[in-house]
C-alpha cells in the first residue's frame, strides 16, 4: 500500500505530453532571469579584453546554476505527474528560488552572493527531500536521495565562496558547478549503490522535447525584450531604427533555422529511440549551448542599437559574431542528434562567420550585424531550397534509433 501511494506521484502513461500551465508559469521567471544574465554581460563590456573574459566566466557560472535548476525541474515534471499537489509545490518553490537568484544575479559576485547561493541551495537540497518523502517506500525514492547527497557535497564550495574572500569566489563557485554537473552526467553515484544514469529514468519523452523547444523560445523572447527595451530607451534616429530592424530580423532567422525540420522532430526522435535517455541528455547539453548562443546574440543587439555607427570594439564581436556562430555550431549538433548528419549550409555559415570576424573589426557595429544577418539568411534560404518538393525526412538519430519505447525510460 505504501508503494502504491508513492507510485501515484509518477507520471502515468496516459498523461498529456504537453507542458502544463504551471510549467509555463514557471518559465516566466526564466524570461526575467535571462534578461539579468544579458544585463550583467552588457555591463561587463566596457573594460579590456581580460576584464571581459573574467566577466564572461563569472556570468557563465551564474547562468549554469540557473540552467541546472531549470533542467532538473524539467526532468522532474517529465518523470512525475505535474498535477500532483506535491509536485506543484516543488515547482512553485523552485520558481521562487529562481526568482531570488535572478534578482541577486547582477551583483551575485559582489554584495548579493549569499542571497544567490542560499536560494540555489534551498532548491537543490529541499526539493529532493520533499520528493523522496512523498515517494515513501517506493524503490525510485533513491534517485532524489542521490540528488540530495551530491547537492550537499556541492554546497561546501558554494557556501565557502559566498562567505570567503571575494577573489576566491569564482574558482570556488566554478568548482561547485563542476560538482553539480558531474553528478548529473555521472548519474549521482553513491558508495555501494553505483550510478542511476538519466538513461534509466522513466519520463515522458514528448514532454521533454516540448520543454526544450520552450526554453529555446524563452531565450528568443529574452532577445525580443532586449531589442524593445534598448530601442525604446534611446533617442530615436534612422541609424538606431535600422539596427532595431536588423536585430529583429536576425532573431526571426534564428527561429527559422532552429525549427526547420530537426526542431520539429525531437519528440519523434525520442519516441522511436531505443535508448531515449542518451538522446535526451545529449539534447539537453545541445540546448544549453543553443541558449548561450542566443543570449550572446542578444548582448550584441544592445551594443549595436546603442552605438550603431560607433567605433567597433573587437570585444563586441564576441557577441555580435560569436553568438550566432555558437548558435549555428550547436544547431548543427542538434541536426546530427536527430538525423545522423549535418547540412553543408550550417557548416558553411559557421565558417563564413569565423572568417568574417577579423575583417569586421574595421566596420561599424551596424554593418557587422547586417552581415551576420545576411549569413543567417543564406543558411535559412539553403534549408528552404533543399527541402522544397521533398517529403519530410523521418528522424534517424544515431543515438539509439530503432526502438519502440514510446518515449518512456525503464525504471532505474
Amino acid at each position: 500500500m505504501t508503494d502504491e501511494r508513492g507510485g501515484r506521484l509518477l507520471r502515468p502513461e496516459d498523461s498529456s505530453p504537453r507542458a502544463t500551465f504551471l510549467e509555463l508559469f514557471f518559465d516566466l521567471v526564466f524570461v526575467f532571469a535571462l534578461t539579468r544574465v544579458s544585463l550583467r554581460l552588457v555591463e561587463g563590456t566596457g573594460g579590456s579584453g581580460g576584464m571581459l573574459l573574467a566577466e564572461i566566466g563569472r556570468t557563465g557560472v551564474l547562468f549554469l546554476a540557473l540552467w541546472l535548476l531549470w533542467s532538473i525541474t524539467t526532468w522532474v515534471t517529465s518523470r512525475y505527474e505535474p498535477e500532483q499537489p506535491v509536485i506543484q509545490f516543488v515547482v512553485v518553490g523552485t520558481m521562487f528560488g529562481a526568482m531570488v537568484m535572478a534578482v541577486a544575479l547582477p551583483r551575485a559576485f559582489e554584495d548579493r552572493a549569499a542571497s544567490f547561493v542560499l536560494a540555489y541551495l534551498a532548491v537543490m537540497l529541499v526539493r529532493p527531500l520533499i520528493i523522496a518523502t512523498a515517494l515513501r517506500r517506493h524503490p525510485r525514492r533513491t534517485v532524489p536521495l542521490r540528488l540530495f547527497a551530491w547537492a550537499a557535497a556541492g554546497a561546501v564550495p558554494w557556501l565557502t565562496g559566498a562567505v570567503g574572500p571575494e577573489e576566491l569566489r569564482l574558482p570556488l563557485w566554478a568548482l561547485a558547478v563542476v560538482v553539480d554537473f558531474a553528478g548529473l552526467l555521472l548519474g549521482w553515484p553513491l558508495p555501494r549503490l553505483g550510478p542511476a544514469r538519466t538513461a534509466g529514468w522513466l519520463i515522458a519523452g514528448e514532454h521533454l522535447a516540448d520543454r526544450y523547444q520552450q526554453i529555446f523560445l524563452i531565450s528568443l523572447g529574452e532577445t525580443i525584450l532586449v531589442i524593445g527595451l534598448t530601442y525604446s530607451g534611446t533617442e530615436f534616429s534612422a541609424d538606431r531604427a535600422g539596427a532595431f530592424a536588423t536585430a529583429f530580423a536576425t532573431t526571426a532567422l534564428l527561429w527559422r533555422i532552429y525549427f526547420h525540420r530537426a526542431g520539429h522532430l525531437l519528440a519523434e526522435a525520442l519516441r522511436v529511440a531505443r535508448s531515449p535517455g542518451r538522446l535526451g541528455t545529449s539534447a539537453s547539453s545541445t540546448h544549453l549551448v543553443i541558449v548561450v548562443g542566443v543570449l550572446s546574440t542578444a548582448v550584441g543587439y544592445e551594443l549595436v542599437i546603442v552605438h550603431p555607427h560607433g567605433r567597433t570594439d573587437p570585444t563586441w564581436l564576441v557577441f555580435v559574431v560569436g553568438g550566432p556562430a555558437i548558435f549555428l555550431a550547436a544547431r548543427a549538433r542538434f541536426e546530427y542528434e536527430i538525423f545522423g548528419r549535418v547540412s553543408r549550409s550550417r557548416v558553411a555559415g559557421l565558417l563564413v562567420l569565423l572568417l568574417l570576424g577579423p575583417a569586421l573589426t574595421v566596420v561599424s557595429p551596424m554593418v557587422a550585424l547586417a552581415l551576420v544577418a545576411v549569413v543567417l539568411a543564406g543558411v535559412a534560404s539553403a534549408d528552404a531550397r533543399r527541402s522544397r518538393g521533398r517529403p519530410p525526412e523521418p528522424a534517424a538519430s544515431p543515438l539509439g534509433h530503432g526502438g519502440t519505447g514510446g518515449g518512456e525510460f525503464p525504471a532505474p
